[in-house]
């Protein structure tokens, strides 16, 4: 499940990935989170933790996340991503020369730094 967060500015997108994350999440609550803060600001920033409790994502989760993604491409001002999978850190860095805006993965230790440079 995704868990939509609310404690960070409004320019701020951020959420929480807890057991499986299905595309049902994805279509009930991080697109329209997600459309909604694109309809206010001309460039939002994306928060995203994936901690101890993230089973995995299906494959209508991962279509939908890659379509979000490309179809507001230049329009992502930061993203961080907080996670300890290693096959997320791995795919991230291996294809974060492709993402505009400055785009940084954090350990679930340092949760609390991407916050503050997310918003800042």
């Amino acid at each position: 499940m995704i868990e939509l967060l609310q404690d960070l500015p409004d320019h701020v997108v951020a959420f929480a990935a807890k057991g499986g994350v299905s595309r049902a999440d994805y279509d009930t609550v991080l697109v329209p989170a997600v459309e909604a803060a694109l309809k206010r600001f001309e460039k939002v920033r994306l928060y995203y933790e994936l901690g101890a409790e993230f089973q995995g994502i299906d494959a209508g989760a991962a279509w939908e996340d890659f379509v979000v993604g490309v179809s507001h491409w230049l329009r992502w001002e930061r993203i961080a991503v907080v996670t300890d999978v290693d096959w997320i850190r791995y795919s991230i860095n291996a294809f974060r020369f492709l993402m505009p805006g400055q785009f940084r993965v954090f350990p679930t230790a340092e949760a609390a730094e991407a916050r503050k440079w997310i918003a800042a």
